[in-house]
């Protein structure tokens, strides 16, 4: 038996608040909103895992542990394109032949976008 990657959840105080946000920047659509938990997914199942915001008591205490890394073909019209949605950019590494930019979702998930 092996592992199948599903869906990945963002914890937050409010999974409206981010449903705007993540569904403009992936395209993904609400598949499910039971309140305290909204799932977000692709058009397409299985073409990417799916999204989950669930409503948590606890704060962000700093860094999520986990975060998510997109790839695009031009990263620098994506991180314009994120930012205009709400997001924050946060700092941008490199190493050689690989550069990617650390943003932060509206309420300060952060994740990284790479790309050509």
């Amino acid at each position: 038996m092996t592992l199948s990657l599903r869906m990945v959840t963002i914890d937050c105080a409010d999974p409206k608040e981010l449903v705007p946000f993540w569904t403009a920047a992936t395209g993904f659509g609400v598949a499910s909103d039971f309140g305290e938990y909204v799932v977000l997914a692709p058009a397409e199942e299985g073409s990417a895992p799916a999204l989950g915001l669930q409503q948590v008591p606890d704060a962000v205490p700093g860094k999520n542990r986990i975060h998510m890394d997109f790839h695009v073909a031009d990263r620098e019209a994506e991180v314009k394109r994120l930012i205009r949605l709400g997001a924050t950019e946060v700092a941008v590494h490199s190493v050689p032949g690989f550069t990617w930019t650390v943003l932060s979702d509206p309420v300060g998930n952060q994740f990284c976008v790479a790309g050509d």
